[in-house]
């Protein structure tokens, strides 16, 4: 199938890889031009200088930006795909963004003649590298078939989760959950340390029970070790934290967790986190625990 792939970071340039690697015929686009370049001379496919150039004539447009205003940029601004994309074609798109662009993306692509599907992704960069991400998408049954089998690839599980929006909706839901999970552990490794317990024979216990989670499973080594180049950088964390609290503003939810975390990893920037990963909420708390003995 011809496809084409926008946003070659940590996420888009193992997913784009791997649908080349599966046979397809793949374009890049990248805002960065040379890693575009060592994307070919690494997979073969081929390159564009602009979304709209690497859009024309294919099947399939997948995407994955950074935010709605990069969204945006590669969908409706100048060179953009949208204006290039054939009638009957599909626009797939794995940024983690808003609900609201995604169904204000969805009746473009509608107006114009083709299909669109929010398919944000779940499973980090590991995930990526590995093909086994989780992928929540929202779109017509129709456009979710089309866009199934050709994601298989680099997917663990897809689901179509309901209309525009859904994937994103979905998402936010998702990272609430690791917010929550991420502090917990913080938490619980502080209180641990603090006590003498060793936290790698309290893991080895708890995590066979109730408490085990994949966060537990792939990032405790790390956090005890005070390692935080191993996922997701907090800055974009805080992110997807801030579109999941605006949402919740316009559906009257309250998200006291959430913003309370979203709080504590402000401060995990304060002290020069910004691209550590999600996990260094363990820092925040260290800091906080030596701080109060003091």
């Amino acid at each position: 199938m011809k496809v084409a792939f926008l946003g070659l970071g940590v996420m888009g340039y193992p997913m784009a890889g791997h649908l080349q690697m599966a046979g397809h015929d793949v374009t890049v686009y990248n805002r960065n031009p040379a890693k575009a370049a060592n994307w070919k001379e690494e997979y073969g496919g081929d390159t564009a200088p602009t979304p709209a150039q690497a859009a024309k004539g294919q099947e399939i447009v997948f995407c994955c930006v950074g935010r709605d205003s990069d969204l945006r940029e590669v969908t409706l601004g100048p060179n953009g795909a949208f204006d290039a994309m054939a009638k009957g074609a599909l626009f797939v798109d794995h940024t983690t963004a808003s609900a609201i662009i995604a169904r204000e993306l969805a009746g473009e692509a509608q107006k114009r003649g083709f299909d669109f599907v929010d398919a944000p992704v779940s499973g980090g960069q590991a995930g990526a590298v590995n093909g086994k991400l989780g992928i929540m998408c929202g779109g017509s049954e129709a456009a979710y078939a089309k866009a199934e089998p050709v994601m298989a690839p680099y997917t663990k599980l897809a689901k179509r989760l309901g209309p525009a929006g859904s994937g994103q909706l979905t998402k936010m839901a998702n990272q609430i959950c690791i917010a929550g999970i991420m502090q917990g552990m913080a938490e619980a490794f502080s209180l641990a340390r603090a006590a003498g317990l060793d936290i790698e024979a309290v893991v080895e216990v708890i995590s066979k029970g109730a408490a085990q989670s994949w966060q537990m499973e792939n990032r405790y080594k790390t956090m005890n070790a005070g390692e935080y180049d191993h996922g997701f950088a907090v800055e974009w964390m805080r992110k997807d934290l801030n579109i999941a609290l605006d949402e919740a503003r316009t559906q009257a939810v309250s998200l006291p967790m959430t913003a309370l975390v979203d709080q504590f990893y402000a401060e995990v920037e304060n002290l020069g986190g910004k691209r550590w990963d999600t996990s260094s909420l363990f820092v925040r708390q260290e800091t906080a625990r030596k701080g109060n003995k003091s």
